[in-house]
């Protein structure tokens, strides 16, 4: 059989051009977040696979690449379901591994703890623009503050990464999964069905809100709960303030802090008067992920079209491992996305220092090529980047080339001196 010189379906080969910006990409987002107060930390890339279904992870779960048990554990004979033959998978975002590191070294780490975290993650999903089956994901978490000074830093420290890889006009979406149960039991839907009521409000921004109407009375809700329900969305619709608005429509049904827990947030992110970015308040926002217990947000880049990143609250979720609940929020960024969006716009890293390039004609001599190599490594002390390279046939091609690549200056070396 021949060998394939193609990456894997989904994955794909990094070149030098985009590996420059991704580097770039990275060291802006990790100093960025290490001045809001982040410590960066490591998780492996395989979980144990029962980690990974827990059925908190939504679709994703259904997209897991599963590794195979090994040696005398894999009997292939008797099994009956995949759970016979696996025992681990590759992660498929990087909040699950985190909620085990936390959960097995909490001892060692300070509260809160803020967490920043970047590393590859596996989907069996569909390749589309933007989105691949191994992909670059950075995120950063806060376990252990109840307060909303949790959702307020995230969102700062994420919107100011934005601004410093030159985004402006872009928005960050914001609602509460307390608010889309409230609007969902005030309605009148069983409260069992709010998961089937969610992934049907979450296609507003694709078939609107009459066809979210029609999905709803397909799946046999009551017209009643149905009507009532698209009904509060065309209300929120016109009000200046639809949170305020909500508190007081829905009463009971909406907890009482959410009002201004939610107007904190939205009001303290104003206070730093940004004009790179809005955020709003959009009851339509879902999130995939059922581990959401409350603020739930996301990055809206209008040059990409989508979300280019997200995250929210997940209470609910340290308690699984150890027996009692921890206050966790977190908001990941759409790394992948974000350097595709640099890569067309002809994105241009600033260069740190000077690049000259040496070239050397084959057959200079031994001594002569030691004092070549000793001032390169003069140069570079001194902070230059210094390519040694033998001198092609084609000088001329060379030196474009080496220009493409932001080499401005060049020394020649001949084997003989007086050329």
């Amino acid at each position: 059989m021949a060998l394939s010189k193609k990456p894997v379906t989904g994955m794909k080969d990094i070149l030098p051009e985009e590996m420059k910006i991704r580097n770039y990409v990275q060291n802006v987002i990790k100093d960025t977040y290490k001045a809001f107060g982040f410590t960066q930390i490591e998780t492996p890339c395989v979980e144990n696979i029962s980690n990974l279904t827990n059925k908190q992870g939504g679709e994703n779960e259904k997209l897991i690449f599963k590794i195979l048990k090994r040696g005398e554990k894999l009997n292939l004979e008797t099994a009956q379901t995949d759970m016979d033959v696996v025992d681990n998978g590759l992660r498929y975002d990087l909040t699950v591994p985190l909620v085990r590191y936390y959960s097995n070294n909490a001892n060692n780490l300070p509260s809160p703890f803020k967490a920043l975290q970047m590393g590859s993650v596996w989907r069996a999903d569909r390749p589309q623009r933007g989105r691949y089956r191994q992909f670059m994901q950075c995120d950063i978490d806060i376990l252990g503050d109840p307060s909303n000074l949790a959702e307020i830093e995230l969102i700062l420290a994420t919107t100011t990464t934005l601004g410093k890889l030159g985004f402006k006009n872009f928005q960050i979406r914001i609602n509460e999964r307390r608010i889309l149960k409230a609007m969902a039991a005030y309605s009148g839907f069983p409260e069992e069905s709010y998961d089937s009521v969610f992934i049907i409000l979450d296609k507003m921004d694709k078939i609107g809100l009459e066809g979210v109407k029609e999905e709803l009375i397909k799946y046999e809700f009551s017209e009643e709960s149905v009507n009532k329900y698209v009904s509060l969305f065309k209300e929120i619709e016109q009000q200046a303030n639809p949170i305020d608005y909500l508190a007081e429509k829905l009463g009971d049904y909406m907890e009482d802090d959410v009002k201004q827990w939610m107007n904190e947030i939205i009001e303290s992110v104003k206070a730093t008067k940004s004009s790179d970015f809005e955020i709003v308040f959009d009851p339509t926002l879902v999130r995939g992920m059922s581990y959401y217990t409350g603020t739930i947000f996301e990055i809206a880049i209008p040059e990409f079209g989508g979300s280019c990143g997200g995250g929210g609250r997940y209470n609910k979720m340290v308690g699984k491992f150890i027996g009692h609940d921890v206050p966790a929020c977190g908001f990941s960024i759409g790394f992948e996305r974000i350097v595709l969006l640099l890569m067309e716009q002809g994105f241009k890293i600033p260069e740190e220092y000077n690049k000259v390039a040496y070239l050397i004609e084959k057959g200079v001599k031994e001594d002569a090529l030691c004092d070549v190599i000793a001032q390169a490594q003069e140069e570079r002390k001194n902070g230059t980047q210094v390519l040694v390279t033998r001198m092609n046939k084609n000088k001329k091609f060379q030196k474009e080339q080496l220009k493409e690549q932001g080499y401005e200056e060049f020394k020649e070396f001949y084997k003989n001196p007086l050329k």
